[in-house]
């Protein structure tokens, strides 16, 4: 393809492809026509043996028929030519359909490697934002207007006790009006008001909000009741349906229910974790499925993700859509769902064989530990909880009291940074640090917040006039200094961790949080527990499943779609008695069907090239110092090799830089240099209002801006 047609080969395999696509129009696309031309050729090959063989049989046949006159001879070889001059353009065409699979494939796995690699560095921003916020929490003392601004994402434990909770959480004064057009709910919930409400999401309608916080209650006092570690068996007549991450895409959950069914006694369901964030339907898939686990609180099984936690949630959507879709009870739903995620069970146990959860398993993870910890205690699982003595008016000294102290008592603010005298170290290391560096630093602190914790609460006794004998009383759920630190590592792995390749456990710093486990890590955790398979989900998969460490992991994704339309399948498995899984993938949208699979890789490279330049544009001042490293003479030029080099050495990202570099930079000179100054301009954001503003404010906010975003949506806490 591309050039003249050279030989009787090249010839007679464009002459059979072009007759083949004649015969009907091209709908399907040219990568279906190569695989059809592929095909008739294997067909012709299998008709006259292999080149060797024919080659054999000529020379019999040529002697058989030496005595029998010329003519038919040389028709025998006329056919023999004709025959090899097949294999030869079949060969070919074999050969220009391997390169563009293999360039179909190389474009999707890079593709797929922009858009992960943007994913994970977002979690890992997160979570250094929620450190940072918490490290200023925990050293300074600024007038009490600035603490609040971001001291209400620490209130892990506002109320104390769970009927203080639940008369802040009342729904009857909340009226439903005449005009409500949506699903009416009584409770206990029956089948037939479940399926009505998944036919009313189907249908864009929106629950109200009287019922919302109705449910999310009866949700709530079920959870309690549950397990850390859920336990269920198949038999004869059931399967267990697993489902993996949803992240808010209704479509995929909808599409599941009708092809494998809705829940019910004969067909349970364990959905394990990542239910909100990212898609636009978080909030109607949680009432979809707490609506179900309430029909059938002994079939539907919901495990805790890593994005069930309110931290994560300010960032990737979750908490912005119940804002704007209950504007005036939504600081309620919000805060209900808060404790909801906390009581979710961490595990689920197949016949005491299949270990079903979120993220994975660490050298230390123990499920006789993890059964006995206080999930409630880790609100967001992001740091462990913080020790709390409750005075008996049920309030939590150091989260209620302490926004009156801070309102009250100027003294206490400079007593406080005494108590905490750490320095905080210079800036440019302090931004680097990952969640296991600030762990150890908060555990530094659990003893002088022990030591210090009477003198705080002689103080705040004094200031808000209670007796010391009242504030001195220690609620039952306090924390036990000595083992927080283990429960929560353990939770955290639970939650954040992902599968290698390689033995060992190592920090998960790419994500930030978790660790990496090999495969000696899974044959010692299943040994020990005398289990034969951990499924689990957390990461995206092209395919939607994949299994690893010698098919004794399998990582579940159900959201279809993911990145953009075509990236990925969505799967879910079913177990039955002999435990064995079996997978069924889908794909959610319509579109995906229409595409053909060059079609489908194109538009998914295209949205990945898109956030990739962006990307490029938010390390602009970074890459010009490594590019200014290799043009020594300061042209502006260099050369594709120290391109490459430059870029990855200021993004990390593993990339296929010189093959990208044809859809990433147009500004090249004759002889093949890039001149990166232009390139610079190419990327920057161009608008109509942009042109008086310096381009490295422009680089800088763009870079953050979502982190700006997140703590925007921190301090704006009325939702205004």
């Amino acid at each position: 393809p591309g050039g003249p047609v050279e030989n009787a080969t090249e010839q007679r395999a464009v002459q059979i492809h072009t007759e083949t696509t004649s015969k009907q129009p091209n709908k399907q696309g040219s990568c279906y026509w190569i695989k059809k031309v592929v095909t008739l050729f294997y067909v012709r090959l299998h008709r006259i043996e292999t080149k060797t063989e024919l080659q054999g049989r000529i020379e019999a046949n040529h002697r058989t028929v030496m005595g029998c006159g010329v003519s038919k001879s040389n028709q025998f070889h006329k056919h023999s030519r004709k025959a090899v001059t097949t294999i030869r353009a079949a060969v070919l065409i074999q050969r220009w359909y391997r390169q563009y699979v293999a360039r179909t494939e190389m474009r999707r796995r890079y593709t797929w490697h922009i858009f992960q690699s943007i994913e994970y560095s977002g979690e890992q921003a997160q979570i250094k934002l929620y450190n940072f916020l918490g490290y200023l929490m925990d050293n300074f003392t600024p007038s009490s207007t600035e603490r609040n601004l971001i001291s209400h994402i620490f209130r892990e434990n506002d109320v104390c006790w769970d009927a203080e909770w639940e008369r802040y959480f009342c729904f009857k004064n909340i009226e439903v009006p005449e005009v409500y057009s949506g699903p009416h709910l009584t409770f206990p919930l029956t089948v037939e008001q479940t399926v009505g409400l998944l036919e009313a999401f189907r249908n864009k309608k929106q629950l109200h909000s009287r019922y919302v916080l109705e449910m999310l209650l009866e949700t709530w006092k079920l959870l309690r009741m549950l397990p850390n570690i859920n336990r269920i068996s198949t038999c004869q007549s059931k399967e267990v349906t697993i489902c993996g991450d949803l992240h808010g895409q209704l479509e995929d959950l909808l599409l599941i229910f009708y092809k494998n069914g809705m829940p019910s006694l004969e067909k349970p369901y364990v959905f394990n974790g990542d239910f909100v964030d990212r898609g636009k339907d978080s909030i109607e898939i949680l009432l979809i499925l707490f609506s179900f686990m309430l029909v059938y609180p002994c079939d539907v099984y919901l495990n805790r993700g890593n994005h069930e936690d309110h931290i994560i949630n300010l960032r990737y959507g979750f908490t912005k859509e119940v804002l704007t879709k209950y504007k005036i009870h939504g600081k309620r739903i919000l805060k209900l769902l808060q404790k909801i995620f906390s009581w979710l069970p961490l595990a689920t146990v197949i016949d005491q064989k299949v270990l079903v959860l979120h993220g994975g398993i660490s050298d230390s993870t123990d499920l006789y530990a993890l059964a006995k910890v206080n999930r409630h205690n880790y609100v967001s699982a992001l740091r462990p909880p913080k020790r709390r003595n409750n005075s008996s008016a049920g309030m939590s000294i150091d989260i209620d009291m302490d926004d009156v102290l801070w309102n009250t008592s100027r003294i206490y603010q400079r007593r406080a940074s005494l108590m905490f005298p750490k320095p905080i170290g210079p800036r440019n290391c302090f931004h680097n640090r990952s969640l296991q560096e600030f762990s150890t630093r908060i555990k530094a602190n659990m003893e002088n917040e022990l030591e210090n914790s009477k003198r705080r609460e002689v103080i705040l006794a004094a200031a808000l006039n209670r007796s010391q004998q009242d504030i001195l009383s220690v609620s039952t759920d306090s924390v036990n200094s000595d083992n927080a630190k283990e429960e929560w590592r353990q939770i955290l792995d639970l939650l954040w961790s992902d599968p290698m390749n390689r033995d060992g456990c190592i920090p998960n710093e790419v994500r930030g949080g978790g660790c990496y486990w090999g495969p000696d890590i899974t044959e010692d955790f299943l040994n020990r527990h005398n289990m034969q398979l951990i499924i689990r989900s957390h990461e995206c998969k092209q395919e939607g499943y994949e299994f690893c460490h010698n098919r004794k992991v399998l990582t579940l994704f159900s959201a279809s779609n993911y990145y953009d339309v075509g990236s990925n399948r969505g799967a879910y498995v079913k177990l039955g008695p002999d435990l064995v899984p079996y997978v069924i993938q889908y794909q959610a949208s319509s579109m995906t069907r229409e595409l053909t699979a060059g079609q489908s890789v194109g538009r998914t490279e295209r949205s990945a090239l898109k956030v990739l330049r962006e990307q490029l544009f938010a390390h602009k001042s970074d890459i010009l110092c490594a590019l200014k490293k290799f043009d020594t003479t300061n042209t502006g030029l260099v050369s594709l090799n120290d391109w490459s080099s430059a870029v990855e050495s200021v993004m990390h990202l593993n990339l296929p830089w010189r093959t990208l570099r044809c859809q990433l930079v147009t500004c090249k000179t004759s002889d093949g240099m890039i001149d990166y100054c232009d390139w610079f301009n190419e990327l920057a954001i161009k608008g109509p209002n942009t042109d008086h503003i310096d381009q490295s404010l422009l680089e800088t906010l763009y870079r953050h801006r979502s982190t700006l975003e997140t703590i925007f949506r921190i301090v704006d806490t009325e939702n205004s």
